[in-house]
Order: structure tokens, then C-alpha cells, then sequence
């Protein structure tokens, strides 16, 4: 009887470890899932590869190390609808703290987009990659791109206690869950938040001048 060939050591056989594309999407799903339910910190590239049906190694192969599956799992420059942004100023300043409010809460409410979001919030606070990716996502990619385009002082300052407001809405409703917020009606969370928003984005006396 032959012996068995001796096993190569290093990245799977893309043909013996289920090296398709559908495997690379289950990794992602699953990774989406296990770091929006459990954190960064909590999260393995070993349960992430028992959730999908693959070995870790494939995971390893697609990915290479946890922060860089958690980079990808939670990209969401790619999910976010950054097309809508031009529209957000195409009839001018007013009434723009009620649409950044719809866009940024719909954004929660999609379950296409929930997920990734959820991963970013729940990690953000034990692990950095995550806060850089919550502050790129919330601030330089939305809110301070609008503000920029407001003629009033301290744009970033403006977009981060904008921020600030959008932030806690999500952490109170989504992950903390709490009643009554977390059943609320979108439309009146909308309304509540969005004259707040609008002041910090288009007042010029909403935040002081320095020495004032």
C-alpha cells in the first residue's frame, strides 16, 4: 500500500478547501454577523470559519489576520449611499438637518447596511481600527463634507456635535435597545433630531466664537 503523500504546509488548495467565490461571500457574511453580535474583541477567525463552513485556513487565505477581515467585513464606504450626498445641499441649507437625519437613520433601518454598522458601534469602544472607521464614516465622509459647504465658522466642530447627536440616537436605539426609543417611529425621531442638526450645521450662533 502506497503511503500517503506527505500534506504541503501554507495557504489551502483553493480546489480541496472550497476556494470559490461563494465561500469568500459566506466568510463575510459571517464575519459581518459574529463581530455585530459579539464585538472586535469577542469575535475568532475560528468562529468566524465554523459559521461560514470553512476551515480557518481559507479564512486566513482570503483575509490574512483579524483586523484585516474586520476592515473588509465592515467597509462601509462601500455600502454607504454616497451618491445621495450632492442632494443633500441640491435645494440649498434649508431644512438640510432633516435630511442628513433620514439618510443617516435609514441608513440603521436598511438590514443590508444594519449589520456592518453594528459591528463598527459595538467595536468602536475596545478596539481602534473600529473608531477610526466610525469617525471616517460619521464625520470626514458625511457630516463635515455637508458642513464644508456651509458658509458659517468651525465647520468640523459643527460636524462632530452633529455627530454627537446622530451617534447617540444610534447607540440608545440600536444597540442598547432602549424603550421607548428603540420602538419609536423613524419619521419622529426624524423630526425630533432635525432642528438640532439643522442648528449645529447652518446657524452661525450656534457655537461661539472662540473668547466670545
Amino acid at each position: 500500500m502506497t503511503p500517503d503523500a506527505p500534506r504541503r504546509r501554507g495557504r489551502p488548495s483553493l480546489r480541496s478547501a472550497d476556494g470559490t467565490p461563494a465561500a469568500r461571500d459566506r466568510i463575510l457574511a459571517a464575519a459581518r454577523e459574529e463581530f455585530s453580535a459579539r464585538g472586535y474583541d469577542k469575535t475568532s477567525i475560528r468562529r468566524i470559519a465554523q459559521a461560514a463552513g470553512v476551515d480557518p485556513a481559507l479564512v486566513h487565505h482570503y483575509f490574512g489576520t483579524k483586523d484585516e477581515i474586520f476592515a473588509a467585513a465592515v467597509d462601509l464606504s462601500l455600502a454607504f449611499p454616497a451618491k445621495e450626498l450632492p442632494a443633500l445641499l441640491a435645494d440649498g441649507i434649508d431644512g438640510v438637518g432633516e435630511r442628513v437625519a433620514r439618510l443617516f437613520l435609514g441608513f440603521w433601518e436598511d438590514p443590508r447596511t444594519r449589520g456592518p454598522v453594528l459591528a463598527v458601534v459595538r467595536s468602536a469602544l475596545t478596539h481602534e481600527a473600529a473608531r477610526d472607521i466610525m469617525r471616517g464614516f460619521v464625520t470626514r465622509n458625511l457630516l463635515e463634507r455637508i458642513a464644508a459647504q456651509v458658509p458659517v465658522p468651525d465647520p468640523t466642530l459643527r460636524a462632530e456635535l452633529a455627530a454627537s447627536q446622530l451617534i447617540g440616537v444610534a447607540m440608545l436605539r440600536y444597540v442598547l435597545e432602549l424603550e421607548p426609543l428603540a420602538s419609536a417611529d423613524p419619521e419622529t425621531i426624524v423630526a425630533t433630531v432635525a432642528p438640532t442638526l439643522q442648528r449645529y450645521l447652518t446657524d452661525p450662533e450656534a457655537v461661539p466664537a472662540a473668547g466670545a
